[in-house]
């Protein structure tokens, strides 16, 4: 009788995941073909504007016509601003050169359209980014990560783009608007600095590093975006005893990508040179004893408030690879503040 429940409750979720894979399949497809609708009907307004008197008023007055027709037979969807809005997302994505196409019959014409993988309100957030190489790289991300708007919003908020840029060889630049995040080498996985506004913490010296760990484990899903990609969860305050002595990791990770384990020490503080050892020191016992053959070195972040990056050079050999000291902060600069960075950083 056991062996029959089992079998049964075996049986159910097969069939939910099939039911689930064919629902977000649905919605995957809707939304593609709602993509797909709004940039055709972009296309026929603007083709009408260059037909009639360019002028804004004349534009105005047919958006406000259009609109008024379709909602008599369609219901929502297309008030002006929402046609405006189908215009604005044809114009932009009309002359991207950074992505596949593919040709589609209307009209008994073929016309040569983008391929689009997000649903439309992601491309509202898009067509909001003027720079083409940052928003094809959201859109990207977006698309592999499977963000919602939510996360795409943040992460924007964040400015991850300039922040990938800052931390990352100046020639790969154009190479991230048409992969994404590339992930080649443990320094291609660290974000400098950390944004971790999504905790809640105030900025305050009140706090301690465990108040900081705790709210981390609260939001870890989070802090995991935040960290880059392919990370899991290993565990915090992971202890291991070394010549009778304990010793315990605030934070372990893995990376699937890199196929490595990923240490984090929390300091509240400045940087110091011991920090440093005592992290060489996690990642030299991990190597040794933890990881196997198959598997890469591991890598160890210290993720500190401050930092002198003269000390970090000092203390780490030339060919470090492995330790990686990354500030934190708990409140967003702004896109303006990230864009004068990386002004300086070419100056």
């Amino acid at each position: 009788m056991r062996q029959l429940e089992e079998r049964g409750d075996k049986l159910f979720k097969q069939v939910v995941e099939i039911i689930i894979s064919a629902r977000k399949s649905v919605v995957r497809n809707t939304n593609i073909v709602m993509a797909n609708t709004y940039f055709l009907v972009g296309m026929r307004i603007v083709e009408h504007e260059q037909q009639g008197e360019a002028r804004a008023q004349y534009a105005k007055n047919i958006l406000t016509t259009l609109s008024q027709q379709l909602k008599k037979q369609f219901g929502k969807g297309f008030s002006v601003d929402n046609l405006e809005n189908m215009r604005k997302f044809y114009l932009t994505y009309s002359i991207s050169e950074n992505r596949s196409r593919k040709l589609q019959s209307i009209d008994n014409n073929l016309i040569d359209i983008p391929v689009f993988t997000l649903s439309w309100s992601h491309y509202l957030i898009l067509c909001r980014i003027k720079n083409e190489e940052e928003r094809r790289f959201y859109e990207i991300e977006a698309t592999q990560n499977d963000w919602n708007l939510e996360e795409l919003q943040r992460q924007f908020d964040a400015a991850l783009y300039e922040r990938l840029v800052l931390s990352t060889d100046k020639a790969k630049i154009v190479e991230l608007s048409k992969k994404g995040q590339i992930i080649e080498q443990p320094k291609d996985l660290i974000k400098d600095p950390l944004i971790l506004e999504f905790l809640g913490l105030e900025e305050k010296t009140a706090y301690s590093e465990t108040d900081l760990e705790k709210a981390i484990i609260s939001q870890i899903e989070k802090f995991m975006l935040e960290l880059g990609k392919g990370f899991f969860f290993g565990g915090r305050q992971v202890r291991f005893t070394f010549d009778e002595e304990h010793f315990y990791v605030d934070l372990v990770f893995y990376n699937r990508l890199l196929k490595c384990f990923v240490l984090i020490d929390l300091k509240i503080g400045k940087l110091k040179h011991q920090d440093i050892g005592q992290m060489q020191m996690y990642v030299n016992y991990y190597d040794r004893f933890v990881k196997t053959d198959d598997e890469n070195l591991t890598i160890g972040i210290i993720i500190c408030k401050d930092k002198n990056q003269a000390i970090v050079e000092i203390t780490l050999p030339k060919d470090n690879t492995q330790i990686f000291a990354n500030q934190y902060q708990l409140y967003l600069p702004s896109k303006e503040e990230l864009q004068q960075l990386i002004i300086d950083e070419n100056v």
